[in-house]
C-alpha cells in the first residue's frame, strides 16, 4: 500500500477530485496540442492512483498516448489502479513486448484479475512468457474459483522461523521488503510452511536483537482458507481491523495474504452488485459506464421485461372490476397512490433487511423477529398515511365522500403492512433457496404489491361500498 501524501506542488492543495478533473482537463489538452513532454511533467507530480484516474477519463484514442508517457516502474503500478475495461482496451493497444514488461512486473493478485477479463488466447500467450516465477504464482490463483481467498490472495508475503533472531528477522525484512505486498505483518511457519504464530514489525523492533520470534510471536491465529468466500474474508478482516490476513490451504500450510486495500476493492465490488441488483440491473463486475449502450440496455431490460409481463396481470385485475368503476369511477384515481406506496414501503424493508444481512447485524434477532418487526412498522406508517390519504381524498380529491375517503385510507394502511412483510420476508425466502437476495427481492415485492394491493382495495371498496 502506498501513502496518500501529495507531494510538495500546487496542485497538493486540490481535493483528489478536483485534483483529478484538473490533471485529466489539463492532460486532454496538452495530448490534442501533440505537447508530449508538457504531459510528461504535469503527471510527474500526481499519485499513480489520480493518474490512473485521469487516463481512465480521457477518449480512448488518446489513454494509450497518455499511458506510455509514463515511466516504466510507475507504469506499471499505474496499470494496476486501472478499470479492467481500460486495461484491457490498452492490452489490445501495446504491442507485444509492451504488454508482457507490464503484465510480468504486475502484482500475482492484480495480474490474475486482469487474466479474468482477457480472451483465454491472449491469456495462454502471456502466461506462456512470463518468467517462471512469475507463472507460477499466477496458476496458484487462477486455480482456485473466483471470488474466494485464493483467487484474491498474493503470495508475497514474508515468513519467518521460530528460532530466527530478531537480528535475523529484520535482516530477512529488509531483502525481501521490495518484493513483498507487506511488511507490516510478518508470519511464522514451520520447516512445511504450517501457519503457527504471527508477529508484527513493531514488536521486532521494541524487542531486543537477541530474542527469538518464537518468544514474542502471537499464537492466537485468525486465518481464512483459500475456499472462503471473499464476503467472509472481508467481514474478518473488518472485524479484528487488519491489516492483512494470513490464508491457509486444506494442510494449514500458509499459501498467500489478503491486504487491507485489496478487501476495500472487495467492499465497493460487493456494495456495487447489491446495488445494481436492488435496481434489477444485471452486473458482469465490469463499470457499467464504461460499456457499450446496447450492453447498457441488456443488462436492464432482463428484469423489465418481467415486470411488463406480470404487470399486465394487475391490468387483468383492473379490467375485471370494470362494473365497480363504472359505478364509483373516483376509485380508478387512487390505485397509482396505493400500488406506488406500498412498492416503496416493500423496497424500503427488502433494502434495510438485506443491508443487514450483509453485514450480519440482522442475525442477532432472526428471522421471525425482524418480519414481526417490520411488519408493525408497516403497520405504524400505514396508520399515519392512511389517515393522512382519508383527510386529503376527502378534503380535495372527492370532497365530502366519505365512503371512499375511507375506502383509500383503509386499504393504503393494509397495502402498507403486506408491503412490509413482503419486503422483509422475501430476502429470507429466497436466500434459503440459494438465490441472490438482492437480485430476486426488488422484482418480486414490486410485482406481488402491485397485483395483492389492487385486489385488497377494490375488494374493500366493494365491503365498505356495498356494491
Amino acid at each position: 500500500m502506498t501513502e496518500n501524501n501529495y507531494p510538495s506542488s500546487p496542485i497538493s492543495n486540490f481535493s483528489r477530485r478536483e485534483l483529478r478533473d484538473l490533471v485529466r482537463s489539463q492532460l486532454q489538452a496538452l495530448l490534442e496540442q501533440q505537447n508530449l513532454a508538457g504531459a510528461k511533467a504535469l503527471l510527474v507530480p500526481v499519485q499513480p492512483a489520480d493518474v490512473a484516474d485521469a487516463i481512465e477519463g480521457l477518449p480512448e484514442t488518446i489513454q494509450v498516448i497518455a499511458f506510455r508517457l509514463l515511466p516504466k516502474n510507475e507504469a506499471i503500478e499505474v496499470y494496476e489502479y486501472l478499470d479492467s475495461t481500460v486495461q484491457k482496451s490498452l492490452c489490445e493497444k501495446f504491442k507485444r513486448q509492451e504488454v508482457l514488461d507490464i503484465v510480468d512486473k504486475m502484482s500475482p493478485d492484480d495480474r490474475a484479475r486482469l487474466f479474468d477479463e482477457l480472451p483465454a488466447k491472449i491469456v495462454r500467450r502471456l502466461r506462456a512468457e512470463l518468467s517462471p516465477q512469475e507463472r507460477e504464482a499466477t496458476s496458484l490463483l487462477l486455480g482456485y474459483e473466483s471470488e474466494t481467498a485464493g483467487r484474491i490472495m498474493t503470495p508475497e508475503y514474508i515468513s519467518l522461523k521460530e528460532y530466527f533472531t530478531v537480528s535475523q528477522s529484520l535482516g530477512e525484512i529488509r531483502r525481501k521488503a521490495n518484493v513483498t505486498e507487506t511488511v507490516y505483518s510478518l508470519y511464522v511457519t514451520d520447516s512445511q510452511r504450517h501457519l503457527t504464530g504471527i508477529v508484527s514489525l513493531r514488536d521486532l523492533v521494541v524487542a531486543e536483537p537477541e530474542e527469538t520470534v518464537g518468544e514474542i510471536m502471537g499464537r492466537d491465529l485468525v486465518f481464512v482458507h483459500t475456499e472462503t468466500d471473499r464476503e467472509e474474508v472481508a467481514r474478518v478482516i473488518q472485524r479484528y481491523d487488519f491489516l492483512a490476513l494470513p490464508v491457509v490451504d486444506r494442510e494449514q500450510r500458509l499459501v498467500g495474504i489478503i491486504t487491507v486495500d485489496d478487501v476495500l476493492d472487495i467492499l465497493e465490488q460487493e456494495t456495487t452488485e447489491d446495488i445494481y441488483a436492488l435496481g434489477g440491473v444485471q452486473s458482469d463486475g465490469d463499470n457499467y459506464f464504461q460499456v457499450g449502450l446496447f450492453t447498457a440496455a441488456r443488462r436492464r431490460v432482463v428484469w423489465l421485461f418481467v415486470l411488463l409481463l406480470t404487470n399486465t396481470v394487475t391490468g387483468s385485475i383492473i379490467s375485471a372490476q370494470e362494473d365497480i368503476l363504472q359505478k364509483v369511477v373516483a376509485l380508478a384515481a387512487f390505485i397509482p397512490l396505493l400500488t406506488g406506496t406500498g412498492g416503496n414501503v416493500g423496497a424500503q424493508s427488502s433494502t434495510v433487511v438485506i443491508r443487514g444481512m450483509n453485514t450480519d447485524e440482522i442475525w442477532k434477532m432472526g428471522p421471525i423477529q425482524v418480519i414481526v418487526r417490520e411488519g408493525l412498522a408497516g403497520a405504524l406508517l400505514g396508520s399515519i398515511l392512511g389517515i393522512l390519504a382519508t383527510i386529503w381524498a376527502y378534503l380535495f380529491i372527492v370532497p365530502g365522500n366519505f365512503p371512499v375517503s375511507i375506502t383509500v385510507g383503509v386499504s393504503l394502511l393494509a397495502i402498507a403492512i403486506l408491503a412490509s412483510v413482503a419486503g422483509s420476508s422475501l430476502p429470507f425466502l429466497f436466500r434459503s433457496f440459494g438465490l441472490d437476495p438482492a437480485l430476486m427481492s426488488a422484482p418480486f415485492i414490486t410485482t406481488a404489491v402491485d397485483v395483492l394491493g389492487v385486489l385488497i382495495y377494490f375488494n374493500l371498496a366493494r365491503a365498505i361500498l356495498q356494491i
